[in-house]
């Protein structure tokens, strides 16, 4: 692991140091999100340039298992990022965690502040002053609806004739 470390280019290797958790630790959500695409494009190209340079030797070396011999440099350094990959992301679901769980805190107690208090509504023995009024169903009286009650009607009456027949 060392030794690809080492053989890294300087800004592979840069990337791969901001990976680490004492680097991740100050980093908000926004930054988080930034770096997990980095390292996702990183990885994401030399998982490319495995494959590609995996096919290539193939057709040099005369059989897949030796052309995957000559290219093991490229899948430890798609190894590498995928370490890296997989640091970032756990990073990035604790900090989505606790936005969510800061988010949901800041919701319910906007939603208490706007909540009435019973005890501010004044002393009263529990009992309802007014019966209030009667609620009428206003859509009884349209004719559609007549209509329909009637359609309904006349088809539960034909069940029944049928029903009646047997």
């Amino acid at each position: 692991m060392k030794k690809i470390l080492n053989s890294l280019s300087e800004d592979e290797f840069v990337l791969i140091r901001e990976t680490k958790k004492a680097q991740m630790a100050d980093l908000d959500e926004d930054k988080l999100i930034k770096l997990h695409t980095r390292v996702r494009r990183a990885r994401n190209k030399h998982v490319k340039l495995y494959r590609q340079e995996g096919a290539a030797k193939v057709a040099d070396k005369g059989a897949r298992g030796a052309g995957k011999a000559a290219n093991t440099r490229n899948a430890d350094k798609v190894e590498v990022f995928e370490a890296a990959l997989s640091r970032v992301s756990g990073q990035l679901a604790t900090a989505a965690r606790a936005s969510a769980r800061d988010l949901k805190d800041a919701r319910l107690a906007r939603a208490r502040s706007d909540a009435p208090s019973f005890s501010e509504l004044g002393d009263s023995d529990g009992k309802v002053a007014s019966s209030g009024k009667a609620r009428v169903d206003a859509t009884r009286k349209s004719s559609g609806r007549k209509k329909f009650e009637a359609s309904t009607i006349a088809a539960g009456a034909r069940r029944q004739v049928k029903k009646d027949k047997r």
